[in-house]
């Protein structure tokens, strides 16, 4: 034996056993249909009674009637071209939760059940309140759904004539109520409205009367508008300010200009300008020049005495008297300023053609100087003024803001109730709403009992009847049902899952080559020759050679937790496999209390294994048997053997360990079908002698808790996987697809 060279699950001396996870809607469906018969037997008889209750119902009855409630004031509605506002009734708007509750209320129904009382004497409020249901049709506006003014009224009844006639006593009953709350609401209405109105004449008068004190006492009509104008004409003045300033610059500059270009100041250049301008002031002064010329050259011959120079000097000196008459003539007024001009009348009076011409723009440039410098003081004058005005008129507008706005609400206000007054006055007479009955109530039609939706409503009741039973009867099952439920239970390699035998779809004609059919019971033959049974246990075999890393399996015990689990048949499908892929096999029947091995293979069990381990013999004549003398199987058998009285001590002795070490010598893989593993402990003793262990669960029979033990009690040992037989298996899809 080579354990050494094998992997195995053996390093704590137990298994853990894993908390199954929160199942899934896999896991639930898996339940439900394992459990279909409980699921199906609860729903047959949800269904039953069902039907029975449907046939011992009474039927039922369901009038309707339909109340189209129109307002009168939506056509006198508010408009830009028509404001208005009513004091009519702030509740005229057709409120649909109200007139719903107002519908189904105590005190109306009460009066219809009085009007009915003499044909239906046990109908009371709570009966009809139960049976009666009042709601509003929707219309479909774009992607949502609005209320309309239709209120339909639906009666339901075992007694077809009674639901019309509770309809009928109730569209008299909301017609006579509509109409005489719409009157006393108008009603009470107009009293308020008749008292409000001399209330509001007097508050206008009053309003009125202290805005025309205000304006009186402040001499102002609106001052609004007059702060307005004065800051109009303010920004205006301001304006014309800038600009006579920027005047008033320039005129100075060409003042200033002009008069260093004549070097007069503007007096003497206008006596100068005025005087050039004189012809006969011009004249004078030519003459003077040439008595001056002659005098000169008179003087460069004759001395001053000469008579010729004393008539020259006389000449000078009565043209110098009329040329000084002249400039007074000339001057007028002015004629005194001659002495601040300088007095010499001959060069005063003598200006060029560019001279007069900045004489005069002197002249100008100082008028225009003087007449901006007059503005500019009068501008600023009217404008301190305006401010001044100014002043005072924040706090007058503030005044008057508070005395417009209470003379102008009050007067509104009069006028709406005086319109309001008139309007109910018409509204008192006509009613407030428009009632109009489009379905009038008719005889019930049948509604029920429905068997379409009682059977409906049955089935889902038993479904769910049934699926509660079948989930709590799964709770309380610790069967293993699914390879799921083997790998979530136990931390070890699940090696391969064998199928369930379909016997319907299982033939004779899919044989082995080898195949003897008139030899093997009819059982065991079906399943060695079931295709998908030979592939699971061709896979379960090449996975064990993986899971080794190579180093061969020499020996192999193939134990199981319980009894009937299918170790037996396994072992011998795992054996076959091995000899199809040219291996020796030895399948040894190490069940020595209760052999089934020679049973099933039609083999005789005087001599096996414990005919071996009680003889000093190593082999004997018939002890191992060739398989494929009797079935044309291709392995080695060594069946159980006769019952010895003391199979532990057998199983447990030298002899069994130098009996399977021979064998592993002369067999490429020896098989051993041992006994169950709870209970006894032949399995253990058969497992210590052998390189590995492989556990057999059978789906739906085993439990959690015996697998958990089983494994437990071999992971001391060498177990190397188990095997979920009776399952689902891969390779039963791909023959299913294929068939």
């Amino acid at each position: 034996m080579a354990q050494s060279n094998l992997t195995f699950y053996n390093g704590n001396p137990s298994l853990p056993q894993q908390v199954e996870t929160e199942p899934g809607y896999g896991h639930l469906l898996n339940v439900l249909v394992r459990r279909r018969n409980w699921v199906l037997g609860i729903l047959i008889a949800t269904l039953a009674a069902t039907a029975g209750a449907t046939l011992v119902m009474r039927p039922t009855y369901r009038s309707t009637m339909q109340l189209m409630v129109d307002s009168n004031y939506r056509t006198r509605q508010a408009s830009p071209e028509n404001p208005s506002f009513s004091y009519a009734d702030p509740n005229v708007e057709i409120d649909n939760a109200t007139q719903l509750n107002v519908m189904r209320s105590a005190q109306l129904l009460q009066r219809a059940i009085d009007s009915l009382k003499p044909r239906y004497s046990d109908l009371t409020v709570e009966k009809l309140q139960k049976k009666l249901a009042v709601s509003t049709i929707q219309e479909q506006k774009g992607n949502e759904k609005v209320n309309t003014s239709i209120f339909q009224v639906t009666y339901t009844d075992n007694n077809r004539a009674k639901t019309r006639d509770v309809l009928m006593a109730l569209q008299t009953v909301y017609e006579q109520y509509n109409v005489s709350q719409q009157k006393q609401r108008l009603t009470r209405g107009l009293a308020f409205i008749n008292e409000q109105i001399p209330q509001a004449e007097t508050r206008v008068s009053q309003a009125e009367s202290a805005l025309e004190r205000f304006r009186k006492s402040q001499d102002l009509i609106d001052p609004e508008l007059q702060s307005e104008s004065l800051i109009g004409a303010l920004a205006a003045l301001q304006k014309d300010q800038q600009t006579n300033q920027a005047t008033l610059a320039s005129s100075r500059t060409q003042y200033l200009a002009l008069q260093s270009q004549l070097n007069r100041d503007p007096r003497q250049a206008s006596i100068a300008a005025r005087l050039s301008q004189s012809s006969r002031y011009q004249a004078l002064l030519n003459e003077i020049q040439k008595t001056e010329v002659a005098l000169v050259q008179q003087k460069l011959r004759f001395t001053e005495k000469t008579p010729f120079v004393q008539t020259l000097l006389e000449q000078r000196q009565q043209q110098a008297v009329l040329l000084k008459q002249e400039a007074q003539r000339v001057l007028g007024a002015d004629a005194g300023a001659l002495a601040s001009a300088g007095g010499n009348l001959v060069s005063i009076g003598q200006l060029g053609e560019n001279d007069l011409k900045f004489a005069s723009g002197l002249v100008e440039a100082q008028v225009s100087f003087l007449a901006a410098q007059a503005r500019d003081r009068t501008l600023a004058a009217n404008q301190a003024q305006l401010k001044g005005e100014l002043q005072r008129f924040p706090a007058l507008l503030a005044e008057f803001n508070r005395l417009q706005p209470n003379v102008k609400i009050n007067r509104e206000t009069l006028e709406q109730l005086l319109k309001a007054k008139q309007e109910l006055g018409l509204e008192i007479a006509r009613g407030a709403y428009d009632w109009q009955t489009l379905e009038q109530p008719k005889l019930g039609k049948k509604v029920g009992p429905s068997w379409l939706k009682n059977l409906l409503a049955g089935g889902v009741l038993g479904l769910m009847l049934g699926g509660a039973a079948a989930l709590m009867r799964e709770s309380s099952d610790d069967s293993v049902r699914t390879s799921d439920d083997l790998t979530k239970q136990l931390p070890v390699p699940l090696l391969g899952m064998v199928p369930e035998l379909p016997l319907p779809e299982v033939t004779l004609g899919r044989s082995l080559p080898f195949q003897q059919s008139d030899v093997l019971d009819p059982s065991t033959m079906q399943v060695l020759h079931w295709a998908p049974f030979r592939e699971s246990l061709d896979l379960i075999y090449k996975n064990l050679q993986l899971m080794t890393d190579g180093a061969p399996i020499n020996s192999l015990v193939i134990t199981s937790a319980l009894a009937g689990e299918g170790k037996s048949t396994v072992a011998l499908g795992l054996a076959i496999s091995a000899a199809r892929l040219h291996q020796r096999v030895l399948l040894i029947d190490a069940d020595l209390r209760r052999p089934g091995l020679h049973k099933q293979l039609d083999l005789p069990n005087e001599q096996g294994l414990s005919t071996l381990l009680m003889s000093d013999r190593f082999l004997g004549t018939n002890a191992v048997q060739n398989a494929n003398t009797y079935s044309d199987l291709p392995i080695s058998v060594l069946t159980a053997g006769p019952t010895p009285t003391d199979s532990v001590k057998l199983l447990s002795s030298k002899r069994m360990r130098d009996l399977m070490s021979m064998f592993e010598q002369s067999y490429d893989l020896v098989i051993v079908d041992a006994p169950p593993t709870l209970g006894i402990v032949d399995a253990i003793l058969a497992a210590s002698f052998c390189d590995g262990a492989l556990l057999v669960g059978r789906m739906g029979r085993v439990t959690r808790h015996e697998v958990t033990e089983a494994a437990n009690t071999l992971s001391r040992l060498n177990l190397l996987g188990i095997v979920a037989n009776g399952a689902t298996s891969p390779s039963s899809y791909y023959y299913d697809r294929i068939a």
